[in-house]
């Protein structure tokens, strides 16, 4: 007996629900849900997690409805965290509270501005005592080499936290 495509589909959407432990969302409305990167409360606390882990702090500085940041944060950053990096987001004109490295307090704007960033997305890579590792990442420059770029910063950042530099 064979299926045909549209009992295909209806089979498998079934059964990505069932395995996801949800029922009554077809698998398209999954797809749909918006990525989202964790914010934090504590840039120390964040660096300190990364750092335990061997690895940088990546902090995204994203703008509201840019769809930039949206492209860097679904096809670059959010695979980076789901394989273990720790990755941030800070929201730029946004007012809430964040502890900055040396534990001052501060909101997420007014980092941003501290941190004299005006593009979004901008993307930092921090290692130990809260410096920069690695060069900034501003803007989403050519879709064709942004991974290459995002790479080539990862690896400096690694090896500046492996050496403790």
């Amino acid at each position: 007996m064979t299926m045909d495509s549209g009992s295909f589909l209806k089979r498998r959407q079934a059964l990505q629900c069932l395995a996801l432990g949800v029922s009554g969302i077809g698998a398209s409305s999954l797809a749909a849900a918006p990525v989202v990167l964790p914010s934090t409360e504590s840039l120390a606390t964040s660096l300190e997690g990364a750092l335990h882990a061997r690895q940088p702090l990546v902090v995204m500085v994203s703008l509201q409805r840019c769809s930039f940041c949206k492209v860097v944060r679904e096809s670059y950053l959010h695979p980076l965290r789901e394989s273990g990096l720790q990755v941030v987001q800070i929201d730029m004109r946004d007012a809430r509270a964040l502890l900055d490295f040396d534990g001052t307090p501060l909101t997420q704007d007014a980092w941003t501005r501290k941190m004299k960033i005006k593009i979004a997305p901008t993307v930092l890579f921090f290692g130990p005592n809260g410096r920069e590792v690695a060069a900034r990442l501003s803007g989403a420059y050519l879709p064709d080499f942004y991974g290459a770029y995002l790479d080539e910063q990862l690896t400096l950042a690694r090896r500046a936290v492996l050496t403790n530099k």
